[in-house]
């Protein structure tokens, strides 16, 4: 019938439906991952100890720590 038709041609899509979110989700990841990696690294230098850098650098390891707990989670369930 059209329905299951319809059905087989829906769930076909569905496996690269789930790669493109499983890349999309890698790229994002990786990004926040280097991005805030430099921040770190920027921020741990001993000429920049002013009340700004500390909140720059707390502020990075909250978002590197939030966002590698939902991301990965993320990419899992794509699969």
């Amino acid at each position: 019938s059209s329905i299951t038709q319809f059905l087989l041609l829906a769930f076909a899509d569905t496996w690269e439906l789930q790669l493109l979110h499983f890349w999309l989700f890698l790229g994002i990841y990786l990004a926040a991952l280097l991005s805030n990696g430099l921040i770190i690294t920027i921020a741990c230098d001993h000429h920049l100890h002013t009340p700004m850098y500390f909140f720059l650098l707390d502020l990075s390891l909250l978002d590197l720590g939030s966002i590698s707990t939902t991301l990965p989670t993320s990419m899992a369930n794509s699969l």
